[in-house]
């Protein structure tokens, strides 16, 4: 039966109204979202896209003056197990290969068992843990490497669940070396630098961060880069490293002989005022000495003795004495304005009469006071002016940060008495710092210019030099030629033959000035706590064409003391060494050519062996010719016939090396790449170490080198 007409009107009429109502619903919620909720919607879109995402730049290198690297940025990692990603066929793949994954832990980690790892890893898989931490420590690019090559491990982390954090650390290859002067960045390297050459140069070292914004797009962020990061600078520093192992081995061991508390040691290249080592070493509570403060640049003390040289050079510029007056000490002890003044050989009774020259060749106290007493009592200002005029109490204004200004006063009725000009010129009532002490004593080997000592030598940014430093005069003259002919003389005699006697050599001739001082203890005066003395020794060399300026400050409790025979042995050995390693004459010129000389060659790195020996015009084999200098090679050599054969080490980085026969050098490098921490005793090659060749290396262990 046919339905009548007007149902049909009805029915179509229902749903043209039902058609219409929902169109006007669509139309009506479109403006509600495009207007009344736009907001809304447009904080959800934003939960998608994260803008402005900082991107950190890599810090730039420091470098020796050789272009060894001595600071730079290297990733450590944090690794963990996501255990719930991949589902059952991850856990599946997880427990079939348990035994492979924790052996290959345990011969990466090897100071947790294999057992260890396995108890760790069950116990995260049991908590369904997504952020499971495998191993407490942070490790290395090389290591995270290796453990991303485990089972499992070396699926996506979507898929095997294992995943890192990244941490940008700074790492020192040659440990201690310098360390203080390098200066020390925060654990979380972001946050910057906390002293030494990396927070002054911080603005050039840590670049210019980018930005990006993250965009999300079916599931996963894309980087877009907005402004790119710009890496920092390189700086090249004049740290010669192995004039620093010199010096740094030289001081320790003379610390370590006498006990000393604190001690410093600072080589100076004596035309550009480069600083080619700066030792800080400070007696720990477990009687190890490290660099703990740049006490070099930074500790105001009473200088002692070394300060005579500028009380003398004051008097000579004046015309008030001349190198052959003579002064009377009587027997060592000398009533000086009311206070007793004595000298160090007061109990043998004295020196008698001494000419000017033998006044600093022993080191009188009473010689020199009196004769600075004598001609500037009556106007103390002009001999203070007369020290101001030399450059000793110049601010130097160095690139080290805490770095102290020397502080000599002037005279007044306020701070003056009767004995303060006595005692100010054998160096007390004055604070000048160790390296202020240097750049006097450069100043008169360098013909009277006095230059600012400077740490570093060029701005870079890969092979590109951005900016040199240039060498800064602080004073074309602090004396006149006839004063420092004088002064230089004197001075070379107060090594060959007065109390310095023990800083010379018998290979060149060096000139400088002993010290020994009390230290003040403040408050407490010069006996509180016992007595503590600052014996040093400060002068250049070779005297008759001065290369380097040294100085050795040493802090020591008790007797004895001598600036002289402590200060001095540690002054010589630095100077010696360095002769023989920078300043001997050209091989060539000592070679019999008839015969064939086979230099004797240190175990170590043999790349380095074999461009020496090439430069040298000496046969080598074993090592190619374009080989990459910066990447050592561990080896042995051996003479033979008229060649040197280069044996490559065969190691295993988690065994302990054989360094017998290698500089400390090399040895320490090697050692402590491999996470050992090395303690080194003595001077020339390793004769023996503590842990035995082919123990397993234990990260963090300490190994003792005794070289001879």
């Amino acid at each position: 039966m046919i339905p009548k007409k007007s149902n049909i009107m009805i029915r179509y009429t229902f749903i043209m109204l039902i058609m219409g109502l929902v169109g006007l619903a669509i139309v009506v919620k479109a403006g509600i979202i495009m207007f009344a909720e736009k907001q809304y919607w447009q904080d959800v879109a934003d939960r998608f896209v994260k803008e402005n995402v900082e991107v950190n730049p890599n810090r730039g290198n420091i470098l020796s003056s050789d272009g060894q690297l001595m600071a730079s940025s290297l990733p450590e990692y944090k690794i963990y197990m996501d255990f719930l990603a991949g589902g059952d066929y991850k856990d599946s793949l997880l427990r079939a290969n348990m035994d492979s994954i924790c052996i290959g832990l345990n011969q990466i980690f090897p100071d947790k068992s294999i057992a260890d790892f396995r108890a760790h890893i069950m116990k995260g898989r049991r908590k369904r843990s997504r952020n499971y931490l495998l191993y407490p420590n942070r490790i290395s690019y090389i290591e995270y490497k290796e453990v991303k090559q485990l089972p499992v491990f070396k699926l996506s982390k979507f898929k095997g669940g294992f995943h890192e954090q990244a941490f940008n650390q700074r790492k020192k290859p040659f440990g201690s070396l310098a360390k203080r002067t390098l200066g020390d960045m925060y654990s979380e390297i972001e946050l910057g630098a906390k002293n030494g050459l990396e927070l002054s140069y911080d603005s050039i070292l840590k670049g210019v961060p980018g930005i990006t914004h993250r965009q999300k797009v079916m599931n996963k962020y894309l980087n877009i880069v907005d402004l790119p990061p710009v890496d920092g600078y390189d700086i090249i520093t004049t740290i010669d490293v192995g004039m620093q192992d010199i010096a740094e081995k030289a001081l320790i061991d003379e610390l370590n002989e006498i006990n000393a508390t604190v001690g410093v040691a600072v080589l100076m290249e004596v035309k550009t005022g480069e600083v080619k080592a700066i030792v800080n070493m400070t007696k720990c509570n477990d009687g190890v000495y490290r660099e703990l403060k740049n006490n070099a640049v930074a500790d105001m003390m009473e200088p002692g003795s070394t300060f005579k040289t500028a009380s003398i050079m004051v008097a000579l510029e004046d015309g008030k004495i001349t190198p052959d007056q003579t002064v009377d000490t009587g027997n060592g002890v000398y009533n000086m304005h009311g206070r007793p003044m004595k000298d160090h050989n007061w109990h043998k009774g004295g020196y008698g009469v001494l000419t000017t020259t033998k006044s600093l060749m022993v080191s009188s106290n009473i010689g020199v006071s009196r004769l600075i007493d004598e001609n500037y009592h009556n106007n103390p200002t002009k001999f203070v002016e007369g020290l101001y005029k030399l450059g000793i109490a110049t601010p130097l204004n160095l690139d080290i940060p805490g770095s102290g200004n020397p502080h000599i006063r002037m005279p007044n009725k306020n701070n003056w008495s009767k004995t303060a000009l006595a005692w100010m010129s054998i160096g007390y009532e004055t604070q000048v710092p160790p390296i202020n002490t240097l750049a006097f004593y450069n100043a008169i080997a360098n013909g009277g210019v006095m230059v600012k000592p400077k740490f570093v030598r060029a701005i870079t940014r890969g092979d590109e030099v951005i900016k040199e430093v240039p060498t800064e005069v602080l004073n074309p003259a602090i004396a006149s030629k006839r004063t420092l002919s004088q002064i230089q003389t004197i001075l070379e005699k107060v090594v060959s033959e007065g109390l310095g006697k023990r800083a010379g050599s018998k290979q060149f001739h060096v000139s400088g000035k002993t010290g020994t001082a009390q230290v003040s203890q403040g408050k407490e005066g010069y006996m509180g706590g016992g007595r503590r003395y600052l014996v040093s020794f400060c002068g250049y060399f070779p005297s008759e064409d001065p290369k380097y300026s040294c100085i050795v400050a040493i802090q020591k409790p008790g007797l004895p003391a001598s600036g002289g025979l402590m200060a001095g042995k540690v002054f010589s050995e630095i100077a010696e060494r360095v002769f023989a390693k920078h300043l001997a004459k050209n091989l060539s010129e000592a070679k019999d050519s008839a015969s064939i000389l086979i230099p004797d060659v240190k175990c170590g790195d043999i790349a380095a062996a074999h461009y020496v020996l090439n430069n040298i015009n000496i046969s080598t084999v074993g090592i190619p010719d374009n080989t990459n200098l910066n990447s050592p090679i561990w080896g042995v050599p051996a003479a033979q016939n008229n060649k040197i054969v280069l044996k490559r080490y065969k190691g295993n980085n988690r065994i302990v090396p054989n360094v017998k026969g290698m500089g400390a050098k090399d040895a320490v490098y090697l050692l402590e790449s491999l996470g050992l921490k090395a303690r080194v005793g003595g001077v020339g090659k390793v004769e023996s170490q503590s842990l035995a060749a082919g123990k397993r290396v234990v990260r963090g262990e300490a190994i003792h080198l005794i070289l001879k």
